[in-house]
């Protein structure tokens, strides 16, 4: 069985999940107004290549840690309903069920915390999801994170880790992806695929005769 591996925010969705749960919270009071400056600024750093992922995550991840759990998921309930589904893409769950038609093993592998995307991989029914995980103890996050966080070399660190854990390899395999950050996994793969990418992985893409194409 071969691995179909897909990046999620503007791959999968029409648009970043992390930002757009801060924009949520933002609407919502959760936060003050100022927070999506800061929210602007590391997706500004993110898409340029600049992004601090440890600073990032505090930023992101200490919201979590200042609400109970029950109350997280309604507000998360809410989030997918408003900020999701409206950018889930059909050509998306297309490309997906050609996979899984072919005998592939769809999985989601994403920078963007847990507690925000499980949901949304959900959605295209994809069981198995590598992200970055949200510290939780005493039924309670506690704004920290645990493990590598699932960003640039990261990701490919925790892929190795999923495939030691389920006993399968790279061989066959395909990565998707829109982001130039994400150059390090898809140099790993046996087919990478950039998706609608941004202007460095699509001139990376060219030199290196990667298939592009759009879900968009």
């Amino acid at each position: 069985m071969n691995l179909a591996i897909f990046d999620l925010d503007n791959t999968l969705i029409a648009g970043d999940s992390d930002y757009l749960w801060g924009e949520f919270l933002v609407e919502q009071g959760v936060v003050e107004p100022a927070y999506f400056a800061e929210n602007d600024r590391f997706y500004q750093e993110y898409k340029a290549g600049r992004l601090n992922i440890g600073e990032f995550l505090r930023f992101a991840l200490k919201p979590l840690s200042e609400h109970a759990l029950e109350v997280l998921l309604d507000w998360r309930e809410q989030f997918i309903l408003e900020k999701i589904r409206p950018i889930l893409l059909p050509a998306a769950q297309d490309l997906i069920e050609r996979h899984r038609a072919g005998g592939d093993l769809p999985l989601v592998i994403t920078a963007t915390n847990r507690f925000v995307t499980e949901p949304i991989v959900g959605l295209y029914g994809i069981e198995h999801l590598i992200a970055t995980s949200p510290e939780l103890a005493d039924g309670r996050y506690t704004g920290d994170f645990v493990g590598e966080p699932c960003f640039r070399e990261g990701k490919v660190k925790r892929l190795e880790a999923w495939l030691q854990e389920h006993q399968c390899g790279l061989e066959g395999s395909w990565f998707y992806s829109d982001s130039h950050n994400d150059i390090p996994l898809l140099s790993v793969v046996s087919n990478p695929v950039a998706v609608d990418p941004d202007e460095t992985l699509a001139a990376y893409a060219q030199e290196q005769g990667w298939p592009v194409i759009s879900l968009r």
